[in-house]
């Protein structure tokens, strides 16, 4: 097929055949054939239900809006034909700012091309515009019709096609249609590698080895059960702080984003600091892990991890970090501890990117109704698993010209494997999550905001209250994070009944927390005034120069003991090495094979 892609007497004909072709198939890959794909279906036409009743109850209102686009649209006519003949009248329609697609040169100076981008962006505001001014539209229906629109409009842009986009063009004919040979290839590999939707690759899948080029830390595996294994390291210095350190990462996604190369390394700075470093790295449900839940996560994992840590080191309290949804986890363990009247054995509990009160999921808000949660229940209890790699498409999407839309064009249209990235690479290596786990945590936590309620969540007999906790707590936000939002993790800190110190990062929910000093490219916010909202809270914090890292340090000094020790070696004779760091579950692929 593809030696005679290019064979006849037409090949632009074929070059746009092909393309409309692989964009098609594209969008059927990437939108799935399952019942979750239905239930957002569902859900899309009510929500343009409600849209267009709303128009009708203000005909005014819409023709108002069509003369804007229609004037604007002339507009964009006449300078286009005036560009014509001077190449140097400026454009009407700028870039949106940090808007790339539009970079290559021949969209501003070709007066066709600049035709097409002034017109697209122009239609693209003058929708999303409409959304925001049409009145009788719920805030929900409104966020699910923006997102269903932006999606819609970013997957017709003119840059996702070669008969619109002046550099593919360009290419394709100076190849003679070898890219578009080579990103056949790109797109059969990646459909045989992907679930229901499609995943493109963001970087080269050998890129990396574990353990070679990333999570390098030495340590030892020390602890393993059917939910996680523990890993705790080497000392590299020759005395350790008298409290060991937990790090309890998202039990969706792998524990390596805090350890990639070693100048990224959270976890090799954090022991050149001299704590004594333990990581969990929690196993890849299969289907024989269908009925592993959130209570098992508890019991079976942190609890456990912390109760391991305790008989290695004799420390009965632990230092905590919870990144993502592994500080919801943290809280609602020191929660169930909180509610057995146990001592709490957390000395210390840091909070990275956390979400506790869940009235504001962010962006994956829009697939947060009761429809599409028993849609992903249903397909999730047939496979015995949410699959991680559907997971990883969803998330992409919620930047998808970023993380989506460039890498079909760089992958499929121009030919070209994306370059070497640790961030992207561990992006990439995506984990399931088990059909009992997946439930709880869309259903319980993001539909019904179960966990700022107290005693809603069981764990076992004992309904927890996060208001019973009372350890100290440190909150690291980030200001552009989209996955859960700054002030809806800030929301959550007043939950417990705790002294909590609130910091906001640059940047996002990745690069704002793997912020190494030596880099010195983001810096943070303090402000411990009393606010009544997020924006508040801002205007009255002053931005630091430099690392949240640094400013952690400082803040759990007070926890770290009252003595420092001699460095601990990895284990113990009732814990003994299992294996080297780091281990086995963080190798499984998926999918997970038995």
């Amino acid at each position: 097929m593809q030696q005679d892609m290019f064979n006849g007497t037409d090949p632009m004909h074929q070059f746009f055949q092909w393309n409309e072709t692989m964009w098609s198939e594209m969008q059927r890959s990437r939108l799935g054939d399952n019942p979750v794909s239905q239930a957002l279906s569902d859900v899309n036409a009510e929500d343009l239900k409600v849209f267009y009743q709303a128009v009708s109850t203000n005909p005014m209102r819409l023709l108002d809006m069509q003369m804007q686009w229609w004037q604007g649209q002339l507009a964009i006519c006449q300078n286009s034909m005036i560009k014509t003949l001077d190449n140097s009248t400026e454009s009407l329609v700028a870039d949106p700012p940090g808007d790339r697609r539009f970079k290559h040169q021949s969209w501003k100076d070709d007066p066709h091309f600049d035709f097409m981008r002034q017109s697209y962006l122009h239609f693209a505001k003058s929708l999303a515009d409409m959304l925001e001014v049409i009145e009788g539209v719920p805030e929900s229906v409104r966020q699910r019709l923006s997102f269903t629109f932006r999606q819609t409009i970013n997957a017709l842009a003119p840059t996702n096609f070669i008969w619109s986009n002046p550099e593919l063009l360009q290419r394709t004919l100076q190849e003679k249609g070898a890219n578009l040979v080579k990103g056949v290839e790109l797109f059969q590999e990646d459909l045989a590698a992907s679930a229901d939707l499609l995943k493109i690759r963001m970087t080269r899948q050998a890129a990396f080895t574990l353990g070679k080029d990333l999570a390098t830390t030495p340590g030892e595996v020390v602890f393993r059960n059917d939910i996680f294994e523990l890993i705790q390291y080497t000392a590299s210095t020759e005395t350790v702080h008298q409290t060991p350190l937990l790090v309890i990462p998202p039990f969706i996604n792998k524990f390596y984003i805090l350890d990639l190369k070693e100048q990224n390394s959270l976890v090799s700075w954090l022991r050149d600091q001299g704590h004594t470093v333990f990581i969990m790295s929690w196993r890849n449900p299969s289907k024989a892990q269908a009925s592993t839940g959130f209570q098992d996560l508890i019991h079976s994992g942190t609890m456990e991890a912390i109760r391991v840590i305790e008989q290695i080191t004799a420390e009965k309290e632990v230092n905590a970090i919870g990144y993502c949804i592994g500080g919801t986890l943290l809280a609602s363990t020191m929660a169930l501890y909180a509610a057995r009247r146990m001592k709490p054995r957390v000395k210390s509990a840091t909070f990275l990117t956390t979400l506790l009160d869940f009235t504001q999921p962010g962006e994956v808000g829009v697939f947060i109704n009761d429809p599409v949660v028993s849609a992903i229940e249903q397909m999730s209890e047939a496979q015995g698993f949410f699959d991680g790699r559907q997971m990883a498409v969803t998330f992409s999407l919620l930047r998808e010209n970023s993380l989506y839309w460039n890498y079909y064009i760089d992958n499929y249209l121009k030919g070209e494997e994306p370059s070497d990235f640790d961030i992207l690479y561990w992006n990439s290596d995506s984990t399931n999550l088990s059909a009992t786990c997946a439930s709880f945590l869309l259903r319980e936590l993001y539909l019904n905001n179960r966990l700022s309620q107290p005693g809603q969540v069981k764990v076992g007999n004992f309904g927890i209250d996060l208001g019973k906790v009372k350890t100290p707590s440190y909150f690291l936000s980030t200001k552009e994070d989209h996955i859960a939002l700054w002030d809806a993790t800030f929301s959550g800190s007043r939950l417990l009944g705790a002294d909590t110190t609130l910091v906001l990062g640059e940047s996002g929910h990745v690069a704002g927390v793997v912020n190494p000093p030596h880099k010195n490219k983001y810096g943070y916010w303090l402000s411990d005034a009393d606010y009544d909202n997020a924006e508040q809270w801002l205007a009255s914090a002053k931005r630091e120069a430099g690392s949240w890292w640094t400013h952690w340090q400082q803040w759990v000094s007070p926890y770290l003991g009252d003595k420092t020790v001699p460095a601990r070696a990895p284990g113990s004779d009732a814990f003994p090495s299992l294996m080297p760091a780091p281990g086995q579950y963080v190798q499984q692929t998926l999918p997970v094979e038995e």
